[in-house]
């Protein structure tokens, strides 16, 4: 298979490979047999998001968020019209910092909406503040190099 990509199945959290050309071809995971991207943004505990990061290889767009920050729930709807546009070349993670602190301290997050890029399994990039669609898609790719 030429220049495979891991994508983590967002149902099952199984690994799966798929060729880089045909990202946009709705795959399915190969265990469970549920689309690999589903064009939203995926809400993950921090087992999950540590799956996603160290076994997925796309780069992954993370909004750390809390339900009671205003800015954040303004950002949203954003965020997942960003999904749209940037899937499958990224993977879009939302981080609920009040549920999963560790996760939160862990990136430094010391204000929000956070959105951090993480590619390689390192930050790449980081932006704190409520950006406009078409500011986070270009900001993102960017920050990935794609």
């Amino acid at each position: 298979m030429a220049d495979p990509e891991i994508l983590i199945c967002p149902a099952c959290d199984a690994a799966n490979r798929v060729p880089h050309a045909r990202l946009a071809d709705a795959p399915r995971c190969g265990k469970c047999k549920a689309l690999l991207f589903e064009g939203r943004p995926l809400a993950l505990e921090a087992r999950r998001f540590d799956r996603l990061i160290g076994s997925g290889t796309l780069p992954v767009l993370v909004d750390f968020w809390a339900e009671w920050c205003g800015p954040c729930k303004a950002m949203a709807p954003t965020f997942a019209a960003a999904a749209r546009d940037l899937e499958p070349g990224f993977r879009l993670v939302k981080i609920d910092t009040e549920a999963e602190q560790a996760l939160a301290q862990r990136y430094a997050i010391w204000s929000i909406p956070t959105l951090v890029v993480i590619a390689g399994g390192g930050e790449v990039a980081r932006q704190s503040g409520v950006m406009d669609r078409a500011s986070l898609v270009r900001w993102a790719r960017g920050a990935a190099g794609s």
